[in-house]
């Protein structure tokens, strides 16, 4: 997608001014004092706060005078109710990953430019995956809990374990999907997607094979999901799929768990066929007694994959980028359209 160029910034040039929307509690972590030095040098910060720890009164002063949202985790809706309290505004600045849930049809309608930080969340993700990946193939969590003592069944594996030659697919090459295509060049594995949106150039761009979601899970030792959550995708990995998926291989998900059925899964781990490593589940968290949390051949991770502590500085870096360039005109770097919104994470 060729990205659009930025609007004119406020004033012909001058300095735009940016309000904050995120849980309030966040600004600290997620605008370190050197993020809001940066900051300061191309913006100007109408308040320390996020908008909604602000007084109502004070709120819409400053959103009266807003030309950039800078959006994060907890950001307000972009509906027309505030649109109308942001009469000046002309850009979302988010700094985490989708934006689904905040920009509505009214924010395209005033043309708003938006842009979003799902580049600079995907690389934890995507470091994530790939620890999952190596330590999956080497039987690392399997063989943790027989010297804690577990009971599991004689696990089936087509193949040895290790991650030389290992193959390894990915269902959806989105931003996480790419990174985890290059985090893994130096193992010598071979890497599959399965995605309708990537075409045959797209894939040799990447250096990957594209094929379809069936010959994916019979055919490789790990199946890492990396799809958005959407009406179509929701349980696209069912009972039906999961049985594809060859002896001895493990699922990764750290993508959305309703992409998952759970209680499919819970059938094929206790069965003790396949393995699974899940940083997301449905619903979040899973209730204390549910069996994937207990399962010998399962882990579960409590959705920490994407950006934490020292991580959100890149976010950081990246939004303030963003709104850097808007500032003296220049094109954003991730942009997102309307039309991007019935794909993206």
């Amino acid at each position: 997608m060729t990205a659009p160029a930025a609007p004119a910034p406020p004033g012909g040039g001058g300095r735009p001014r940016v309000v904050l929307s995120m849980y309030p509690g966040l600004e600290p972590y997620a605008l370190r004092p050197e993020h809001r030095a940066a900051l300061a040098e191309v913006a100007d910060l109408l308040a320390p706060e996020a908008v909604q720890a602000l007084p109502v009164d004070r709120a819409d002063e400053v959103l009266a005078a807003a030309d950039v949202v800078l959006g994060h985790w907890g950001c307000v809706v972009l509906d027309e109710a505030f649109l109308a309290r942001a009469p000046r505004l002309r850009m979302l600045a988010y700094a985490a990953g989708t934006v689904r849930d905040t920009v509505t049809p009214a924010t395209f309608a005033r043309d708003l430019l938006v842009t979003s930080g799902a580049a600079a969340n995907a690389v934890p993700v995507a470091e994530y995956t790939v620890a999952a990946v190596l330590w999956a193939n080497k039987a690392v969590f399997t063989e943790r809990e027989r010297l804690r003592g577990a009971e599991l069944p004689a696990l089936p594996r087509r193949h040895p374990v290790g991650n030389w030659g290992k193959r390894i697919g990915l269902v959806g090459a989105s931003h996480v999907g790419r990174l985890v295509v290059e985090l893994l060049r130096p193992y010598h594995c071979t890497v599959v997607v399965a995605d309708p949106y990537l075409t045959d150039e797209g894939a040799a761009a990447l250096g990957v094979a594209r094929v379809e979601l069936d010959e994916l899970l019979a055919t490789c030792d790990v199946v890492s999901l990396h799809a958005p959550a959407l009406p179509e995708t929701a349980g696209m990995i069912g009972a039906a799929e999961l049985a594809r998926m060859m002896d001895g291989a493990t699922l990764v998900n750290t993508a959305r768990g309703s992409l998952v059925d759970h209680d499919a899964l819970v059938a094929e781990l206790r069965a003790g066929r396949l393995t699974a490593v899940l940083d997301v589940t449905e619903p979040e968290p899973l209730p204390a007694d549910h069996a994937l949390l207990h399962l010998p051949t399962c882990v579960v991770t409590p959705h920490l994959a994407g950006s934490q502590g020292t991580e959100l500085a890149r976010q950081a870096e990246l939004v303030i980028e963003e709104i850097r360039r808007f500032a003296a005109g220049e094109p954003p770097l991730h942009p997102v359209a309307a039309a991007d919104l019935g794909r993206v994470a």
